[in-house]
């Protein structure tokens, strides 16, 4: 019925909103924001109706939450960086059919989902930002899905990601594109050194890693990936634990997904992260390649827990 038309790995920095503002940070963030631009415009070209944002900073300890109210509307100030995102107004339409619809397949194929269509809860700054961008003339309905999961296991998300592609293609009359808002490597830098690092990463092992996968990605090396991305969740201060990236992969058909990331905005460094805005083209698959829910080490899968390995 419905298509996933386009995938994609998002920067959400809040830089980019300072990018905006006079001052000394102006347009120190242009080409993340031309990223959006360019997803916008392909999304447009494509005819998507609704964007589900993988948001990780929205952070749930429990089950896995969608929230698909059918409008937000307000001034959003960060509570983790106050000083970067300060009163930045937003006006959004949501999707509570389609998130319903996610959210009962989700708890068919065995991932405990909640869907949220009555509610006053407001997005995060990883959905807001994108839609600032991406949507500021509300094109597009939203939705946006609790990618900050603190006891949870990468297997849960993936399968999390291919149900939700189910979701759209069997049950949903209508357009999709999802986003993977999150970073590479999240390792903020330090207190006090912040301003010496507004452009760079935190280490060069962070750096050095972070720069091998976005090669595996062009050059589609996903069995590699996928195998990795536990270890490199850990060792790589995965932003929300890089659950985004594993419901993305997910939706792609994990380790047997077939095609090359188009990167749209470089690597770049941001308060010791590394960030991108690269398109993951959808393909044909079978799923048979995601993992099932709560699989573990035991049976052969990888899980992502409290012990963050």
């Amino acid at each position: 019925m419905g298509k996933l038309a386009l995938a994609a790995k998002i920067t959400h920095v809040p830089s980019m909103y300072l990018s905006e503002l006079d001052g000394p940070r102006k347009g120190c963030r242009q080409s993340a924001i031309d990223g959006h631009h360019e997803i916008s415009r392909r999304c447009r070209e494509l005819g998507v109706d609704t964007i589900v944002v993988f948001d990780t900073h929205w952070l749930v300890n429990a089950g896995y939450h969608i929230n698909c109210a059918p409008h937000w509307e307000g001034v959003y100030t960060s509570n983790e960086l106050p000083h970067f995102i300060n009163n930045m107004p937003y006006n959004l339409d949501g999707n509570p059919e389609l998130g319903r619809i996610i959210a009962q397949v989700c708890n068919e194929q065995g991932v405990e989902t909640m869907a949220h269509d009555a509610t006053t809860l407001a997005p995060e700054y990883g959905s807001l930002v994108p839609m600032r961008y991406m949507n500021e003339d509300n094109h597009f309905k939203c939705i946006s899905v609790s990618a900050l999961l603190t006891v949870h296991y990468l297997n849960d998300s993936a399968r999390f990601g291919w149900a939700l592609r189910e979701a759209i293609e069997k049950h949903y009359d209508g357009t999709v594109a999802i986003l993977a808002s999150g970073s590479l490597s999240h390792r903020f830098a330090q207190n006090g050194q912040a301003p010496d690092f507004s452009d760079k990463i935190w280490s060069p092992f962070l750096e050095e890693t972070d720069r091998r996968v976005v090669e595996m990605w062009e050059n589609a090396e996903w069995k590699t990936f996928c195998d990795m991305l536990p270890e490199y969740a850990a060792k790589g201060h995965g932003e929300g634990f890089m659950h985004d990236t594993a419901m993305l992969l997910g939706a792609l058909g994990w380790s047997e997904y077939d095609q090359k990331a188009e990167v749209i905005t470089p690597y770049f460094g941001s308060s010791g992260t590394g960030q991108i805005n690269a398109i993951f083209p959808v393909s044909p698959q079978t799923g048979a390649a995601v993992p099932g829910p709560q699989a573990s080490v035991e049976n052969g899968q990888f899980v992502y827990g409290k012990s963050r390995l």
